[in-house]
């Protein structure tokens, strides 16, 4: 059984996650940055693309000390799993989702990538291969199930976070809003990808609960299922 998936991410007024030369910008507060870190001290793993590693190199780490005892004391590691969807086997060896902080990492990569990468990046991660030319997210999902896992939070970017609501994969979705308009045609948003053409292909959602936070509002969004998602 997959883990339940939640999509977390802030975006601008206009609907942009970063610049259009993909630069990392702040587009939520400080109250936002503690929430954030809350929910990942409460999950069990954590996923971006690859996408998100080459331009922000996250780590990915739970930041409060508190929140890291707490998970520690409960028999877990400080961090939740640390996932990376990268077909290509193009993580960089000296990105800092694989050298900080402690706990288990999973670098997920299709038949298509080069054996000798991933050689090099099993030094440093589980690699674990899913499809032939791009990760099969479904039978991903089910592996990470078999591993324990049964909650993750998915952090951009907009690639994966699209494939993911095209394969029924998302459970639910927050979106913290912020007070500042990015603009750019060519600026990353939330869902990039193919995109649907027909609208009864469009998910639907349930908005659960919406509240103000920092200079912007947070939205919690629960995903409908289908009948080909149950």
């Amino acid at each position: 059984m997959r883990p339940h998936v939640f999509v977390n991410l802030a975006m601008s007024a206009d609907g942009k996650l970063s610049t259009k030369e993909r630069r990392q910008v702040r587009i939520s507060g400080d109250a936002d940055f503690r929430r954030v870190d809350l929910i990942k001290s409460q999950c069990d793993a954590i996923m971006v693309g690859i996408g998100t590693v080459l331009a922000d190199d996250p780590s990915l780490t739970v930041k409060d000390a508190l929140l890291k005892k707490k998970r520690a004391d409960g028999g877990r590691d400080e961090n939740p799993v640390r996932i990376v969807i990268d077909s290509g086997a193009r993580t960089p060896v000296s990105a800092d989702i694989l050298h900080k902080g402690p706990g288990t990492r999973i670098i997920a990569v299709s038949g298509s990538a080069n054996p000798e990468k991933t050689a090099v990046l099993s030094e440093y991660a589980e690699i674990a291969v899913f499809g032939d030319e791009r990760v099969d997210l479904s039978n991903f999902l089910e592996y990470l199930g078999t591993l324990g896992i049964q909650s993750l939070m998915v952090e951009g970017g907009g690639t994966l976070i699209w494939s993911l609501f095209a394969e029924g994969l998302v459970d639910e979705l927050f979106t913290c809003i912020g007070n500042v308009v990015i603009g750019g045609r060519d600026a990353p948003t939330p869902a990039d990808g193919e995109g649907y053409i027909n609208e009864a292909d469009f998910p639907s959602l349930v908005l659960k609960d919406a509240e103000r936070i920092d200079e912007g509002i947070l939205l919690h969004w629960i995903v409908k299922k289908t009948d080909d998602d149950q």
